[in-house]
């Protein structure tokens, strides 16, 4: 059984992972027309449990893209500089769709494989049961 349990404590660190992922990228979404909003990228690390790797991963850091910033004109704006113009955010609405499904889809993997393991132990408990 506990090779079922460990099956499942990989699949739901990596559901986690995945889910706060899918967080940050929609605060970068909503942040799009922000100024001077940088991008916000996440990490992930491998889980290492006295020296044996155990396949679970940590979400690691949250950095800020370090990209340049556009510059934007617009004398109106109220951060706008003496030359009118103003930091606009590094989010590229393109970039974080892809990433948004590409997160969906490995979030979505784990869970049927997670459902499958489910699955499985319980047909095991019931093989045994007789």
């Amino acid at each position: 059984m506990t090779e079922f349990s460990n099956a499942l404590t990989v699949l739901s660190s990596g559901m986690r992972g995945q889910g706060q992922r899918l967080r940050h990228i929609a605060e970068n979404i909503a942040n799009v027309d922000t100024p001077g909003y940088r991008r916000k990228i996440i990490e992930f690390r491998e889980e290492i449990d006295e020296g044996q790797r155990t396949g679970t991963i940590q979400v690691g850091r949250v950095r800020l893209s370090t990209g340049e910033l556009p510059r934007i004109h617009d004398p109106e704006h109220p951060m706008a500089d003496t030359q009118g113009y103003h930091d606009g955010s590094n989010v590229q609405l393109v970039t974080e769709l892809a990433d948004a499904r590409e997160a969906q889809r490995s979030y979505e993997a784990n869970l049927k494989m997670f459902e499958q393991v489910r699955r499985m132990s319980s047909q095991l408990m019931d093989i045994l049961k007789r």
